[in-house]
């Protein structure tokens, strides 16, 4: 049995015990939510993304955006866009949890990209991954595919949601907390949904994205954390 088979058994299970016909009204509410949104977004966002696209571009040769393997909703793996803030070609660092590592003044960081990620500009593109359903505009962020060997039998609860561009995590501090605190974040969220809580994560999401918080790990991991 693969990974993604054994996380699909067992979130449909988790998701029967959560099941209910509130829930189920508020899901189908957030998706036309979604949908709604993405579209007006991307009417009225598309030249910016094609300008920094073009700025990236002359900046650094490689491609002006990422598409990545991550895992979506029941653990499905799909493929999601960014537009590039490294370095065509820069290496992957992995803390030993096997989270990601982006440090302040990361060599690997562009000076474009170092402008972008604070504000998050750099998710612009995944509103097409809301339109086809792959993400929501507020669930728990999408971890890379291989990051799945590291989660827990309570972790898999995180997939019981579609992904998305902002989370708990993300205005609770973002990548300053070590991954197993945001990965305990992205569980309470999906534990606690409700479409109220969606509107208190997007308006603090504003207030995040405008002071520039957390975008970064703060240090190095130290030998205790090996």
């Amino acid at each position: 049995m693969t990974e993604t088979c054994r996380a699909e058994d067992m979130l449909r299970a988790y998701q029967l015990g959560l099941s209910t016909p509130s829930r189920r009204l508020q899901l189908t509410v957030k998706r036309l939510l979604d949908i709604a949104f993405a579209v007006v977004a991307l009417i009225f966002l598309s030249p910016l993304v094609a300008m920094l696209a073009f700025l990236i571009h002359l900046e650094s040769p490689g491609p002006m955006a990422l598409a990545q393997r991550r895992l979506g909703r029941w653990g499905r793996v799909f493929v999601m866009y960014k537009l590039r803030t490294m370095v065509d070609g820069a290496p992957m660092v992995l803390n030993p949890d096997g989270s990601t590592r982006v440090v302040d003044d990361d060599p690997r960081v562009t000076r474009l990209g170092a402008k972008l990620r604070p504000l998050g500009l750099d998710e612009l593109p995944q509103l097409v991954n809301v339109l086809k359903g792959e993400m929501s505009l507020i669930g728990p962020r999408p971890d890379h595919d291989f990051q799945l060997s590291y989660y827990t039998e309570r972790d898999y609860r995180k997939l019981a949601m579609r992904p998305g561009i902002t989370s708990l995590a993300q205005v609770s501090g973002r990548n300053a907390l070590p991954w197993r605190e945001r990965m305990a974040l992205e569980i309470e969220y999906v534990e606690r949904f409700s479409l109220w809580l969606d509107v208190q994560i997007a308006w603090r999401t504003v207030g995040v994205v405008l002071r520039g918080d957390g975008v970064n790990n703060p240090t190095a991991p130290t030998e205790a954390d090996r």
